[in-house]
């Protein structure tokens, strides 16, 4: 199976911005855009506590803001159309898709009576169709929602994810695979965020058929790791699915918090060093594979740390203290990583960065 193709830079998003785009930009967002090599989008809130979606060049600084109506959690973009989309905040029940080029005008997407959205979702190959994680909070089951976005993101269907708390997932390059991590954790929004299960939870990774919804593979974990919560995922160059976790369980245990898997292949863990694995905090927030230099990044808002691994080995190459580590992204040369205090990279801005990044391009 084939999988994604890396973003493309910043003049692929000039080209499809246009002139007008770039004629409405200040001197300094404009020379932003023009001395970036790649571009990317993230949710954030203001210091009036507004919340919105920036467009950031990779150097972070702000080029453009779309409001938004509460506060976003991950997002996604589709090369074919150019549009984003920016999912609620569990358990928040909207997700918006806008232009970041501003050629067309936001739509925003309610979840249906019982659900809400997980915070996360994907668009097929050719953009036709937005998948998001939602839970089913009455029935306790994680379930895919699909939107037809030749149609106003019209809800035409929805797949069992065989998980609960479904949180990330993503897409093959193919169109043919659906790859889900279910955190295992049970909430409902009568609670709010408080997590009601966690001596009994379930986590898991799942492939699904994206045409049919059928089960292809389901990786359980071992009970020895049944408080780990599988949250998030990204895509090597080898087909690999890397993935991310959270330690649910006692705070001096030293679980793995990353591995990868495969179509037919069982769980690869990766042996972190003892000393990453307590710089982490035992808790991974955010993943992202870069796979022109076969790199994976990851971050931690608990334990204030960024960190590179070899994406064919698993080995740490790079750690770094950044203080309330959130995003993390593929860069020309490197991983980008931000933070809730404002922290882009190089640049630091007077917003609170939300915990997800995604790179942007057509």
């Amino acid at each position: 199976m084939t999988w994604r193709g890396e973003a493309i830079d910043r003049r692929g998003f000039l080209k499809a911005a246009g002139i007008a785009f770039t004629a409405a930009l200040s001197p300094g967002a404009l020379m932003a855009l023009e001395r970036a090599d790649a571009v990317y989008a993230s949710g954030f809130r203001a210091p009036d506590g507004s919340f919105g979606i920036a467009t950031v060049s990779e150097r972070g600084e702000i080029v453009d803001r779309v409001a938004l109506p509460a506060r976003a959690h991950g997002m996604a973009y589709s090369a074919a159309t150019g549009r984003a989309v920016a999912f609620a905040r569990r358990p928040g029940t909207f997700a918006m898709v806008f232009d970041p080029s501003r050629q067309a005008g936001p739509v925003i997407i309610t979840s249906p009576e019982g659900r809400h959205f997980y915070g996360h979702g994907h668009f097929s190959p050719d953009g036709t169709l937005l998948y998001a994680s939602e839970n089913d909070f009455d029935g306790n089951r994680g379930m895919i929602g699909i939107y037809d976005a030749r149609d106003e993101f019209r809800r035409v269907g929805e797949f069992d994810a065989h998980g609960i708390g479904t949180h990330d997932m993503t897409v093959s390059d193919d169109g043919r695979f659906l790859v889900i991590a279910n955190g295992g954790i049970e909430t409902h929004p009568d609670f709010g965020r408080t997590k009601l299960n966690l001596d009994r939870m379930e986590p898991s990774l799942v492939l699904l058929d994206a045409k049919t919804g059928a089960l292809i593979q389901r990786h359980g974990l071992p009970p020895a790791l049944r408080q780990l919560s599988t949250r998030h995922l990204d895509i090597a160059d080898d087909g690999r699915i890397w993935f991310a976790c959270q330690w649910e369980g006692p705070r001096n245990a030293l679980p793995p918090l990353a591995g990868w898997f495969g179509h037919g292949e069982d769980l690869s863990f990766v042996s972190l060093p003892q000393e990453t694995t307590i710089r982490l905090g035992n808790y991974v927030g955010a993943i992202a594979v870069n796979r022109r230099e076969g790199l994976v990044g990851l971050t931690s808002p608990v334990g204030g740390a960024a960190v590179t691994l070899d994406a064919k080995t698993g080995a740490v190459l790079r750690e770094e203290k950044v203080r309330d580590a959130a995003g993390v992204a593929p860069t020309a040369h490197g991983i980008a990583v931000s933070s809730y205090d404002g922290q882009f990279n190089d640049t630091h801005s007077q917003v609170a960065w939300d915990q997800h990044i995604v790179r942007i391009g057509s």
